[in-house]
């Protein structure tokens, strides 16, 4: 009798143990879910706010044909449904390459920059965008908890037997991942050194002085002419002392 509550007791607490495994995975998984739908909902607004944009870019722009196409076909590709986190990142990756061209071309027309509903577009945008970074932030962060908990031991046991997988990043790919490089086209250029460090140029050089002229001890001084300085090596020397 012994024996055998021993044995129900330790399958209760294995039983309870795996459940509660079980129940923070779930958790877990629930939580990314959760992230990433306010992810798809920035997304979306995202989408709409470039839409509107490029209508508007349309009024002061539209024979930038290429430049509007290229946004409209990025939009549509990132706005395609059942895309991975990952699938997702690059659509998005290549709808914020083609809207940085559009943005460009903006920079062109004053009066297209001056435009009360372009401000406010761009002003939505990147509040938008700043919620979207906030949010991946937070998918990424649960997702980490989520693998962690999912390769480890011993809930990796619980989330083979029940099918539950890692989770996939929300990550920036491709040209989002390199440092902007600064370029004002000087990488060829010479570039001389500081006037202060110049070597002097021949016919800048010094010449010699010519020697001072030897000055006559007896001749007498004009009180009301100005003394020219001189050099320890200009002075004459002394007369001799008269002998008594």
């Amino acid at each position: 009798m012994i024996t055998t509550i021993v044995i129900v007791v330790v399958l209760l607490v294995l039983v309870g143990i795996v459940v509660a495994m079980y129940n923070g995975l779930i958790k877990l998984r629930n939580l990314v879910e959760e992230a990433w739908r306010q992810i798809d909902v920035e997304l979306t607004r995202r989408h709409d706010l470039i839409g509107n944009l490029v209508e508007t870019v349309k009024g002061y722009a539209a024979h930038e044909r290429g430049t509007l196409e290229d946004v409209i076909k990025a939009r549509s590709a990132a706005m395609a449904p059942n895309q991975s986190p990952g699938q997702q990142a690059e659509s998005e990756n290549m709808l914020s390459q083609a809207l940085g061209r559009l943005l460009a071309i903006a920079e062109a027309y004053p009066d297209l920059k001056a435009n009360q509903n372009f401000m406010a577009l761009q002003q939505e945008l990147t509040s938008t965008e700043d919620r979207i970074a906030s949010s991946r932030r937070y998918y990424n962060a649960t997702v980490r908890d989520l693998n962690t908990k999912v390769e480890t031991v011993p809930t990796n046991f619980v989330a083979g037997i029940f099918g539950i997988k890692t989770a996939e990043y929300f990550e920036a790919v491709g040209e989002q991942r390199e440092a902007p490089k600064v370029d004002f086209g000087q990488r060829e250029a010479t570039i001389p050194p500081p006037s202060a460090y110049a070597a002097p140029s021949p016919s800048a050089s010094t010449t010699p002085a010519a020697p001072a002229e030897p000055v006559d001890p007896t001749t007498p001084v004009d009180p009301t002419q100005p003394i020219a300085p001189t050099t320890p090596g200009d002075v004459p020397p002394a007369p001799p002392a008269p002998r008594v």
